[in-house]
């Protein structure tokens, strides 16, 4: 186990800073949740049990920490307790006292065992924001059922809507239930932090990846009186609007408006098909994407990808397909000064995200590499006023990890 002193970044100051946040929770949609309140301001302690966070042991070419780790909990310290002693319990409720905020995604029946039940802890901080993350809520026949991202994807149509038909499901991959999770989660605990500057009581805060999944879906989650049940709430609007080859590399194209559709049509070479009254609406173009596409893919194919970006330029949304690799160094990625530059103590300096949101007058602190476990818990447990002699004897017990 290595501690060291908290060495954040910088001194600016974030709109959470002073914000102390306690992070007990593992895999993604928790931990990055709180990993944006670090991006913000918040001081994040990252509380592990001494068996680890999973996502420790994810698959990785990185050989000594997982990838996902890295990406998840950077700007955190980290700390080992092991919750199923006493000592372990005591010392969480010590840094309780002085926490504002707890985040765990433990399912609903574990947090009364544990001794770190909503109610149980409000007793002895009546300010903290306490949220937890479960799967599918702390109510109804699955709430105490694991919930995991993709599961979620196939259980509220996500995979149905991402595969060519209704035979042929996708997964969505990239763990988007567990992101917008994240997001809600930050969202939800800053406006309970709100709330709590004019009432001066904390609250509970639930997010689940099962509302997390049908809110990300909420143009398509509308059924009205009389509707059938087969009624289509597929937003895609058809063939000329999605990915189409080029003669090198594939692209992205977006053309629903009427002046997107007639630029498309005069770059491309294909100006009589703005003018044909046939497609001069998105549904009509979607009707008839069997006779526009081909025509469209065989104008593609006289340039690459990257250069039909340049033709297309500003007057028509498009991309070309790029990897993870490429928006490393994208222009547009640096001016933005998206990526950071982190030092962690086994797998060295690497390149990650920096901030996904900019304040002007609150921009907060740099950000820095994802702990090890434990790898401050002696710097965490001084600042809570446990002696040497203290945190020794926690070290003897186990309490802290080996």
């Amino acid at each position: 186990m290595m501690n060291q002193s908290y060495q954040p970044g910088t001194d600016m100051a974030g709109p959470l800073s002073g914000i102390r946040v306690l992070d007990l929770s593992s895999y993604i949609a928790g931990p990055y949740g709180c990993t944006l309140l670090a991006d913000l301001g918040a001081e994040v302690i990252k509380i592990e049990s001494p068996a680890g966070d999973t996502l420790h042991k994810y698959p990785s070419t990185l050989a000594q920490e997982s990838r996902a780790f890295l990406g998840v909990n950077r700007s955190k310290r980290g700390l080992v307790l092991d919750l199923k002693q006493a000592e372990g319990l005591a010392a969480l409720k010590t840094l309780v006292l002085q926490a504002d905020v707890l985040v765990h995604n433990f399912r609903p029946s574990v947090p009364a065992r544990l001794g770190i039940a909503w109610e149980q802890l409000k007793e002895v901080n009546p300010r903290l924001v306490y949220c937890a993350v479960t799967g599918y809520g702390v109510t109804g026949p699955l709430k105490d059922k694991a919930g995991y991202d993709q599961v979620l994807q196939a259980m509220t149509g996500i995979c149905a809507m991402q595969g060519k038909s209704a035979e042929a499901p996708e997964i969505a991959y990239g763990s988007i239930v567990d992101y917008y999770a994240a997001s809600m989660l930050a969202f939800g605990v800053s406006s309970a932090l709100l709330c709590r500057e004019r009432t001066g009581r904390g609250q509970h805060v639930g997010v689940s990846l099962l509302r997390s999944a049908l809110a990300m879906q909420s143009a398509r989650f509308i059924w009205a009186d009389g509707e059938a049940r087969d009624v289509s709430r597929d937003m895609r609007s058809g063939g000329v609007t999605g990915i189409h080859p080029t003669r090198e590399g594939s692209l992205y194209l977006s053309a629903n408006t009427p002046h997107f559709w007639r630029d498309l049509c005069e770059l491309a070479g294909m100006p009589e098909l703005a003018a044909d009254p046939r497609y001069d609406t998105v549904r009509k173009r979607a009707e008839a994407a069997g006779e526009i596409v081909p025509r469209l893919r065989q104008a593609l194919a006289a340039r690459s990808a990257l250069e039909w970006e340049e033709v297309f330029g500003e007057r028509v949304p498009c991309a070309a397909v790029r990897s993870i690799e490429d928006m490393f160094d994208h222009p547009q990625v640096l001016a933005e000064d998206m990526v950071a530059t982190l030092s962690h103590p086994l797998v060295g300096s690497y390149r990650g995200l920096n901030k996904p949101i900019t304040f002007s007058d609150t921009p907060g602190p740099a950000a820095f590499a994802a702990p090890l476990p434990g790898q401050h818990s002696v710097a965490i447990l001084e600042q809570h006023g446990y002696s040497r002699e203290e945190i020794e004897r926690l070290q003897s017990l186990g309490v802290l990890g080996q």
